[in-house]
């Protein structure tokens, strides 16, 4: 449902959230997330032209996050790469149904609708202090974690 940009976007800003704030070069999260480092590259200016995160050239430089973890929602970091796109109007093009959307297509984009508003109400502080069995892929705080290379 979500494009790989998207879920790419999520590892790196999940990775800078849960690291002290100090400048993580694109070298860096793209071990620790295990993404491609040119697909990385695209995703980073996506997220800091959207104002999720900021780039400093030169020495010590690096990717941080423009807010807190607790004040940055997942929904930002989606729509800064791949916003979710609502069905306003027939995707069929059907003249006869404009903006009166057939069942079925209500249903999609009431699906739509409940994922950004989920995605709305959750902070990344939320996603990085939520308890879980599973080994995150980066290291997130309180967690010990295997090492990727």
């Amino acid at each position: 449902m979500f494009s790989q940009t998207v879920e790419y976007a999520l590892r790196a800003v999940a990775f800078l959230g849960g690291q002290a704030p100090e400048a993580r070069t694109t070298d860096q999260i793209a071990v620790a997330t295990r993404v491609p480092k040119a697909y990385l590259s695209k995703v980073l200016q996506g997220l800091s032209r959207g104002g999720v995160v900021h780039s400093q050239r030169g020495s010590g430089g690096g990717m941080t996050l423009v807010k807190k973890p607790e004040e940055l929602t997942i929904l930002e970091v989606v729509n800064a790469v791949d916003p979710i796109c609502r069905i306003q109007t027939c995707p069929l093009g059907l003249a006869s149904h404009g903006t009166r959307l057939c069942p079925l297509h209500k249903r999609m984009d009431k699906v739509l609708a409940q994922a950004e508003e989920t995605f709305r109400s959750t902070t990344l502080a939320e996603i990085l202090a939520e308890p879980s069995e599973s080994v995150p892929l980066c290291d997130f705080p309180g967690v010990v974690s295997r090492s990727v290379s």
